[in-house]
C-alpha cells in the first residue's frame, strides 16, 4: 500500500510539473507558470445535470463529452473509432462484443479505471431506480429491457468482466451499430466511490471524479460551467487546450454579441434574423452542415383535445408549409420534413405520408374536412396553445404556424414562450401543455435511433405515444438479425407512426457555428459532436 501511495504522489507531482511548464516545453521562456490556454464555448441552455445517466439535453451531453469518455467516440464523420477501449471484437454469430481498454487509465482523482467501471456505469443506466430518460438506448443488451421494466436485477444485465482490462457485452440480438452507441454520454463510466459518498452531490465542483480530457472545476448557475485539463487522462500529451469555459447564453441575439466582442470562440447557434448578414460578413468563420436532428411540434396525448383525435392532429400537420417555413423564416439551410427520419441515416429510406405529395390547394381542402370531421368548425374554432422555450428563433416559428393555422383552418392559437427548464417540466408533467416546440438529436447513425423515440416505454417519449402495432414493429427490428427485414419493419413502422400524427415533423436541422479563426481542430459532422481537446487555439492575441 505504501509503493502505491508513493506512486500517485509522484504521478500527481509529475502532472503539475507536465501543466506548469508545458510553454516552457515548447520554447516558452521559463521564467513564470503560462497563461492557461482557454478555449471559450457558446452552450445553450443552462444544464440541468451533469450525470452521465440523468444528463438530457445536447447543453448537458457537451459538456459530458468533455468531462467524461465512452469506450468509443465519434472521428471527424462521425463514425465510432477507439477511445477508452483500445479495440474491439464481434463474435461470428454478431451477439456478443468483446471491449478491451487501454492500459494505464486511471480517475481525475488518480485512481485505476477499470472494465468494471464501465459496467457499473452501464447497469446504473437500465437500474430503474436511476431512472435515466436514456435507459433504453441500451435495450439490446442482453436482460436491460426486463431490468428497466423492473423485472429483473441490474446485476443480472448481459454484461461480463473477467478481468480488469475486458467487457463482455452479450445482445439479444445482432446490433452493428452498438460501438456508435457507447460513444453516447449515457454509457460512461461512474466513479462508485464518489457516487456512494456524495450522492445526489457528487456531480457538484470540487466532487466529481471523471475519466475524460477535463475534469469540473466551477459551476455558475445561470452563467457558466467551467472544466480545467484532467492530467490523469490517457491522452493528455495531445490535449492542447488547459481550460475550457461553457457560457450558457439562452438568447441567439445575445450570444452574436458576445462572440463578436471577443468573448466567444465558438457560438451553440446562428440566431436566423442575423443569419444573412453573418454570412455576407462573417463567411470564413460560419460552419453549416446537415445534422441528423429532427425539430418537430408535439401533441399532449394525454388530454384532449389531442387525445384520440387523430383527424384533428393530421389536419394540423397537413395546413403547414414546411418550404415556405424554411424558406422565409428560419432561412438557414434548414430542410422541410415530412418524415420523422431524416435523410442521410445508413441504409435506410425516410418514409412520408401520402399527402405530402398532393398539390398544396388539396392538402388544404383535405385538411379543412378532417377539422370539421373533428368537430371544429368557424364557428366552434379549436382553441391551443403552442408552448416554446423562450429565444428569438423559435418565437418566429411559433408565430408563422399560428398563422398558417389561422389562415387555412380558423384556429385560434395562443403563444407561450417560457424558460427551458420550465418548458420540460410542464411537458413532463402534461398538466397545461396542448402543443410544444421540441426536437430530436440522433444519438448514432441509425435509424432506430429515431424509431425508439416514439416507443411507449422510452423515457423521453415526450408527446407520451402509445401504439401497440408501432411497439410490436420497433422491438421486432431490434431483434431481427437479417438486415433487410429489419430496415423494412423501422420503415413500416414510421409509416404507422405519421398516420396517427402524435407529433409534427417541421424541419430537418443543420448544425450552424461561428467559429473564430484562430481555433483549429474544428469538424463538422452529421452527428454534431466536437471535442474541445481536439482543437488548439493558434494566433488569438
Amino acid at each position: 500500500m505504501r509503493r502505491i501511495a508513493i506512486f500517485l504522489v509522484l504521478a500527481a507531482a509529475a502532472a503539475a510539473f507536465w501543466y506548469t511548464t508545458r510553454s516552457t516545453l515548447d520554447g516558452a521562456p521559463s521564467s513564470h507558470a503560462p497563461d492557461p490556454v482557454t478555449l471559450n464555448r457558446g452552450n445553450g441552455h443552462e444544464p440541468e445535470s451533469l450525470d452521465p445517466q440523468r444528463g438530457r439535453t445536447d447543453s448537458e451531453h457537451i459538456i459530458l463529452r468533455d468531462l467524461f469518455e465512452g469506450l468509443t467516440s465519434l472521428d471527424e464523420e462521425a463514425r465510432p473509432v477507439p477511445a477508452a477501449a483500445s479495440a474491439w471484437t464481434l463474435s461470428d454469430d454478431g451477439l456478443t462484443y468483446q471491449f478491451t481498454l487501454r492500459s494505464g487509465l486511471r480517475w481525475s482523482n488518480g485512481d485505476p479505471l477499470s472494465a468494471e467501471d464501465f459496467a457499473y456505469g452501464l447497469r446504473r443506466l437500465v437500474d430503474p431506480a436511476t431512472a435515466s430518460p436514456y435507459a433504453q438506448i441500451v435495450d439490446m443488451i442482453e436482460g436491460a429491457s426486463d431490468i428497466t421494466a423492473g423485472k429483473r436485477q441490474a446485476e443480472t444485465l448481459g454484461i461480463a468482466v473477467p478481468d480488469p482490462s475486458t467487457l463482455v457485452v452479450r445482445l439479444r440480438a445482432p446490433t452493428p451499430y452498438l460501438p456508435g452507441v457507447f460513444a453516447h454520454p449515457s454509457t460512461f463510466p461512474v466513479h462508485r466511490g464518489n457516487l456512494e459518498r456524495d450522492g445526489r452531490e457528487f456531480t457538484r465542483p470540487g466532487k466529481l471524479i471523471s475519466n475524460g480530457a477535463f475534469v469540473l472545476n466551477e459551476w455558475s448557475v445561470g452563467s457558466q460551467v467551467v472544466v480545467h485539463r484532467n492530467p490523469y487522462y490517457w491522452n493528455d500529451g495531445n490535449n492542447r487546450i488547459d481550460v475550457v469555459r461553457f457560457h450558457h447564453v439562452s438568447d441567439q441575439t445575445a450570444e452574436l454579441r458576445r462572440y463578436r466582442a471577443g468573448e466567444l470562440d465558438i457560438t451553440y447557434v446562428v440566431p436566423p434574423a442575423q443569419f444573412q448578414w453573418v454570412r455576407e460578413n462573417l463567411p470564413r468563420e460560419l460552419h453549416v452542415a446537415p445534422q441528423l436532428t429532427t425539430y418537430y411540434y408535439g401533441f399532449n396525448l394525454t388530454r384532449p383535445p389531442y387525445k384520440d383525435n387523430v383527424p384533428l392532429r393530421r389536419a394540423l400537420s397537413m395546413v403547414i408549409d414546411r418550404d415556405r417555413l424554411t424558406r422565409s423564416v428560419t432561412g438557414r439551410g434548414e430542410l422541410p420534413a415530412y418524415s420523422w427520419v431524416p435523410a442521410g441515416i445508413d441504409q435506410y429510406v425516410p418514409q412520408e405520408p401520402e399527402w405530402a405529395r398532393l398539390p398544396f390547394a388539396e392538402r388544404m381542402a383535405e385538411a379543412r374536412r378532417l377539422y370539421a370531421q373533428a368537430g371544429y368548425s368557424a364557428a366552434r374554432p379549436l382553441k391551443t396553445e403552442i408552448r416554446y422555450n423562450a429565444d428569438e428563433s423559435h418565437a418566429r416559428i411559433a408565430l408563422a404556424i399560428a398563422a398558417m393555422w389561422k389562415e387555412s383552418l380558423g384556429v385560434e392559437a395562443s403563444l407561450v414562450g417560457e424558460e427551458f427548464k420550465v418548458l420540460l417540466q410542464d411537458i413532463t408533467q402534461a398538466q397545461v401543455t396542448q402543443v410544444f416546440r421540441s426536437s430530436w438529436i440522433g444519438d448514432y447513425n441509425d435509424a432506430y435511433t429515431f424509431a425508439q423515440y416514439l416507443k411507449s416505454d422510452f423515457g423521453i417519449n415526450l408527446p407520451q405515444y402509445r401504439n401497440a402495432q408501432y411497439d410490436k414493429l420497433v422491438t421486432g427490428a431490434a431483434a431481427e438479425p437479417d438486415r433487410a427485414r429489419r430496415r423494412a419493419m423501422l420503415e413500416e413502422a414510421e409509416r404507422v407512426m405519421l398516420a396517427d400524427q402524435p407529433l409534427i415533423p417541421l424541419y430537418f436541422y443543420v448544425s450552424k457555428h461561428l467559429v473564430k479563426p484562430w481555433v483549429q481542430g474544428w469538424r463538422n459532422n452529421v452527428m454534431n459532436v466536437q471535442y474541445s481537446k481536439d482543437m488548439t487555439i493558434a494566433g488569438r492575441d
